[in-house]
């Protein structure tokens, strides 16, 4: 076995006890739009993934990554993992956006297609996530990863429950 010079990683994150607090309080785009601005701490997997920004509008929320060493699987390309957050984030968030005070939601389900190898050549990542349905209960979402050649790298669809909050 050859021995590598190693390396490593710090980061920090805010208490996702005050985003949390809120979740119930404020319309969800107004709380994501809070996170994007630095107002309020984004949740800590942002943290641990390293996203970079995040921006939403109603029905639409981006998120952006740049591919580190630190999410490489051992075949040399970006964890499914990693991809697989950032697609759930998007689409879970798009469907947030929507939402009143009062109102949340989970994921349902995920389904995913990988469609090339994410490396740090492919540059600053973007995952778009926008709602293609809500119901009262259920809402449909989408979301795609994309290179900074637009190039589309994965793709995903998320069904998430819609349920009140405790207040």
């Amino acid at each position: 076995m050859t021995q590598t010079q190693s390396r490593s990683r710090t980061y920090t994150w805010g208490d996702p006890s005050v985003t949390a607090a809120l979740a119930g309080r404020r319309p969800g785009l107004e709380l994501l739009r809070a996170m994007g601005d630095g107002e309020l701490p984004p949740p800590p997997i942002l943290a641990l993934i390293d996203i970079e920004r995040m921006t939403a509008e109603d029905g639409r929320v981006t998120f952006w990554l740049r591919p580190q060493e630190f999410h490489y699987n051992p075949i040399g390309s970006v964890h499914g993992g990693v991809i697989a957050t950032m697609l759930d984030s998007a689409a879970g968030c798009s469907v947030h956006s929507t939402l009143p005070a009062g109102v949340g939601y989970t994921t349902l389900d995920l389904s995913i297609k990988y469609l090339k190898p994410v490396t740090l050549r492919s540059g600053l990542l973007r995952a778009e996530g926008s709602v293609l349905s809500k119901g009262r209960r259920t809402a449909l979402a989408e979301a795609r990863l994309l290179d900074e050649r637009d190039s589309l790298l994965a793709h995903a669809t998320s069904s998430c429950l819609l349920f009140d909050m405790p207040q």
